[in-house]
């Protein structure tokens, strides 16, 4: 009897025990999945928001949302998860929750079965989307541009105050921070014994100047792009000098001032232009699949062409210092090319330039050039030697003449366009760990898209 009452005894024991260590488990499981982060993507009418899925991230639940209305937009962005899913090389493991209706925003945020909106599609609505998600306690992480027009950077700075009453963040895809000719011209700017330092420039020679040329026709992932009609519709989309070109003033920014802060009363806008990339009825049909233009288009027709103001370029000064951006859209790149970028910072010692053209083979390649050339190339080897190894190993320079040097950056780190979107990404869950983007994150952005704004309206004038 007594060893009877002890057996019981010992399997009560034990069955608390194990009860407690398995209360334990769930708890610490419940925790974990509480602290991870999951995405849901609303209204994806942009292929970017796919690119965020295109490889997993350890912190991530691998468990998405996607909230939107049924249409070929959204049916693209899964046949892209999908694609990602099943492909041979690293293949994604991404569990995709779908709801479709038109009050897809109402159910977002009534379920919210996430803590990260990802966003990437019409830009005329993307603002009001930041503002319901921040207001309701959830965190964007969001394509460019934020806003398009005035009315929607007054909504851009009050979301950014509720969102930092909230306790949550809003950050941009700023992907072209990660393309290593940058990184590279950005990281020569920073070494007085090569650039000197940043002169103040003019309008006619700005101290830093951007260029990029884009396509609407081009393949992505390895598929022809399709794009939807209101890509083509200014007022749904933007015109491309508050498109495109919000890379373009932030590269300005992230490069010439590295970590300061930058206020909206830093800029004077010189001057701005656009000019319209105009499509024919087959350019127009081959890009996005439709026979005819939408009704929707016709205020931008004129004798049976589409007339897109995509074109856009600007002249400011920033903490003093002049920079002009420029942004064009072509119809498609000639064979064997894609989108190209020009710029040029200018030292008072050297300046750097990337060049993307025939002669580089259509990839960007950066040359430095030197002002007064005797010394400079003991100096660029040490450099090389030095502060550049530590960031780019087996990074080279070649004389080409006098007073100029090609460097060459090893292939290991030209990763490409969709593959910076993983690098933005995992920039972003560094700063939701820790709570908080750098200082100066936020108020570049509200300057960022003060620029892009103020150079439309110039435009316009």
């Amino acid at each position: 009897m007594k060893n009877c009452v002890i057996g019981m005894a010992f399997c009560l024991l034990f069955s608390c025990g194990e009860k407690g260590k398995n209360e334990k488990k769930d708890m610490t499981a419940e925790s974990e999945s509480k602290s991870m982060v999951k995405f849901m993507t609303l209204d994806p009418g942009h292929f970017h928001a796919a690119l965020v899925h295109k490889k997993m991230y350890g912190q991530v639940d691998s468990t998405t949302y996607v909230f939107a209305p049924e249409g070929p937009e959204v049916a693209d962005f899964l046949n892209k998860i999908e694609a990602y899913n099943t492909r041979e090389e690293a293949p994604t493991h991404w569990k995709v929750e779908k709801f479709f209706g038109d009050d897809y925003v109402e159910e977002m945020l009534a379920e919210k079965p996430g803590n990260v909106m990802v966003v990437a599609g019409k830009n005329s609505k993307k603002i009001d989307y930041i503002l319901a998600a921040v207001k309701a306690g959830l965190n964007v992480y969001a394509d460019k541009p934020l806003v398009i027009n005035k009315e929607g950077f007054e909504k851009l700075k009050e979301a950014f105050k509720i969102a930092k009453e909230n306790n949550v963040l809003i950050y941009d895809i700023m992907t072209e921070r990660f393309e290593s000719t940058t990184m590279m011209q950005k990281l020569f700017s920073t070494m007085p014994e090569i650039f000197g330092e940043l002169v103040e420039g003019s309008a006619d020679e700005p101290a830093i100047s951007k260029e990029s040329v884009h396509h609407f026709f081009k393949y992505v992932s390895g598929q022809p792009l399709v794009r939807p009609a209101w890509f083509f519709d200014v007022e749904e989309e933007g015109e491309g000098i508050v498109d495109v070109t919000t890379h373009l003033v932030d590269l300005v920014q992230w490069e010439a001032f590295p970590g300061q802060q930058i206020d909206t009363t830093d800029i004077e806008m010189i001057n701005a232009r656009r000019w319209p990339t105009v499509l024919s009825q087959d350019e127009f049909e081959k890009v996005t699949g439709l026979g005819e233009f939408p009704d929707y288009l016709s205020k931008d027709i004129k004798d049976g062409k589409l007339y897109v103001y995509s074109n856009g370029e600007m002249t400011y000064r920033i903490k003093g210092k002049v920079a002009k951006v420029s942004v064009i859209w072509n119809y498609q790149a000639p064979e064997g090319t894609g989108d190209t970028h020009y710029s040029i910072m200018r030292g008072t010692k050297s300046n750097l330039i990337i060049k993307q053209g025939e002669e580089e083979g259509y990839k960007p390649v950066l040359y430095i050039e030197a002002k007064d050339p005797e010394g400079f190339e003991g100096a660029l080897n040490q450099a090389l030697a030095n502060k550049i190894s530590q960031q780019f190993p087996g990074t080279s320079a070649e004389k080409i003449s006098g007073s100029q040097w090609r460097i060459t950056i090893p292939d290991t780190f030209k990763i490409g366009h969709e593959a910076h979107f993983g690098q933005v990404t995992e920039n972003f869950l560094k700063y939701f760990e820790e709570g908080e983007l750098p200082s100066w994150e936020v108020p570049n952005m509200i300057t960022k898209y003060y620029t892009t704004i103020e150079a439309l309206q110039k435009a316009k004038e």
